[in-house]
């Protein structure tokens, strides 16, 4: 199965490069949907840069956050599996293999990829367990990490989820709307290094996500 890896991007001009040649480098069939939120740094001149048939880059002409950066290159996507990647290289590609073979097998049709959270600074890794103590509570799942970014499934499933978040509740929403249509979520511990500065605030996004948790689970899907 050929594997579309969607990245959004904002102001990532120092690790853009390095990250797609990693992703580049991975040993299996692909395609690189980056989409530019409208950086306002050097990260368009960057990926106009690299020359490489399997990259495909869009860019938002108004900054609209991480979860509208997904859908715009969801839409633009064309493999039979989809995976989110962030552009910050906190994740290592080289995970792919690892966390498709659950669904290359027919083991699992969703695969998330779950990092060790006590790696975090400590109002984030409590924000984070907080936020996936939840969703186990509201939706009766056993997930370890709701919030990873590395969320696989067949590209047809995350078309169907119908997606509306622009930031990060793009998190939440794809979690909610899969466990209330009966999904199980396959679980692989995955290479993890937090970097010290985070566009994410516990507070500005960790309050909102708790709501997306609450109106999907009580709301129509």
């Amino acid at each position: 199965m050929r594997l579309s890896v969607l990245i959004p991007v904002f102001n990532e001009e120092e690790s853009v490069k390095k990250l797609l040649e990693r992703v580049l480098s991975v040993p299996c069939d692909k395609e690189i949907v980056v989409v530019d939120d409208c950086s306002t740094d050097n990260t368009w001149n960057v990926l106009n840069s690299i020359q490489d048939r399997r990259i495909r880059i869009r860019r938002h002409e108004i900054n609209q956050g991480k979860g509208a950066g997904i859908r715009t290159a969801l839409a633009h996507a064309t493999s039979d599996l989809v995976i989110i990647q962030d552009a910050d290289l906190e994740y290592d590609p080289n995970d792919y293999p690892r966390l498709m073979e659950p669904i290359l097998n027919g083991q699992a049709q969703v695969v998330y990829g779950v990092r060790d959270l006590d790696s975090q600074k400590l109002l984030l890794s409590l924000g984070n367990k907080f936020l996936t103590l939840a969703t186990n509570l509201l939706y009766g799942s056993r997930i370890s990490d709701m919030e990873t970014c590395y969320k696989l499934m067949p590209r047809d499933v995350m078309l169907s989820l119908n997606l509306h978040a622009t930031r990060f509740q793009i998190e939440p929403e794809i979690t909610a709307k899969l466990l209330r249509r009966g999904y199980h979520i396959h679980e692989i511990p995955i290479w993890y290094e937090p970097r010290e500065e985070k566009k994410l605030s516990p507070w500005k996004d960790g309050l909102p996500a708790l709501w997306t948790l609450l109106k999907y689970r009580f709301g129509e899907v």
